[in-house]
């Protein structure tokens, strides 16, 4: 008898994951058409000196065009410096934030409702209106931003903001940071109404501080998902593009690797420049993404979450 619900177990089993792929079929066959044939056709295009102007005549030039970006191209490391720096500190803000407004959101706060709602505001606007909006606010002859500054005699005369790279990186985070901190507040906010209130109440009643309670339970409790969320925002960041692209003008200095694929391909229309340097993006995502991953995971297990 025991055999028989052995072996009927493991064509259950089976079946289930038959089933499984075959759920899942529809899914792939969309995700090969959108995706993996379009990234098959980026990656086989670096290897050429394909033009936009005729796609199909084209000869190949082996790695020439990664050997150009990594060893002759100046512009291109600058490109990537922008994106780590933006990546780097936007998602850094972000996450601190988060976790901030998240734990004020999860007390018992008046109007706790439509603060909440109100705080989605950010992020459900699109990215390009959010660049429009703060292009004016930033402009030097009427910008608000310029406006306020002078109201409160914390200086005496219009500043340019976007018309030098180093405050024109700073307002691109400053903006990305006002629209995305809503993402990692709402993620994390979910994790904290996951934990039982009862951990909470035994804490008090033994005198642990607020502080220690955060560090030692809140926070090792939340980090799968701000794992997550993190991993999610940093993907977004590192392949920024509309935001400094319209904050900055197009500028070289503030060039996101993006940016300078869209230049290469569309601009200069050099498919297999600017496919070379899409595909390093996509490289680089898929390293970073890793490395984040093995150091996450490593750190969870030696605190035993996972």
């Amino acid at each position: 008898m025991s055999i028989n619900n052995k072996t009927f177990k493991t064509k259950l089993t089976k079946e289930r994951v038959r089933s499984a792929w075959l759920f899942m079929l529809p899914m792939f066959i969309a995700l090969s058409v959108v995706a993996i044939y379009p990234l098959f056709n980026t990656i086989r295009y670096s290897f050429t000196d394909a033009r936009l102007g005729d796609l199909y005549n084209y000869n190949y030039v082996g790695f020439f065009n990664y050997e150009t970006l990594l060893f002759y191209d100046s512009w291109w490391w600058v490109s990537v410096k922008n994106t780590f720096v933006f990546s780097i500190v936007s998602v850094s803000l972000e996450t601190v934030l988060g976790v901030i407004f998240a734990l004020i959101l999860n007390n018992n706060i008046p109007a706790r409702g439509i603060v909440r709602a109100a705080i989605l505001i950010p992020w459900a606007i699109p990215t390009i209106v959010n660049a429009k909006m703060f292009q004016w606010m930033f402009n030097q002859q009427f910008g608000v931003f310029n406006e306020i500054l002078i109201d409160l005699n914390l200086i005496t005369e219009p500043i340019a903001f976007l018309a030098y790279p180093d405050s024109a990186m700073a307002a691109a985070i400053f903006v990305d940071v006002w629209k995305t901190t809503p993402f990692i507040t709402l993620l994390t906010l979910a994790a904290l109404q996951m934990i039982p209130a009862e951990i909470y109440e035994s804490t008090r009643i033994d005198g642990v501080s607020p502080l220690r309670v955060f560090w030692k339970i809140t926070l090792p409790l939340i980090k799968p998902t701000l794992v997550i969320a993190v991993i999610f925002r940093s993907l977004d960041a590192l392949r920024v593009f509309d935001l400094l692209y319209v904050l900055t003008s197009n500028s070289r200095e503030n060039a996101s690797m993006s940016v300078y694929a869209r230049q290469w391909l569309v601009d200069y229309m050099e498919v297999g420049q600017g496919s070379a340097a899409s595909t390093l993006l996509f490289a680089f995502l898929t390293i970073s993404t890793i490395i984040y991953l093995i150091v996450t995971k490593t750190n969870f297990d030696k605190q035993g979450v996972y």
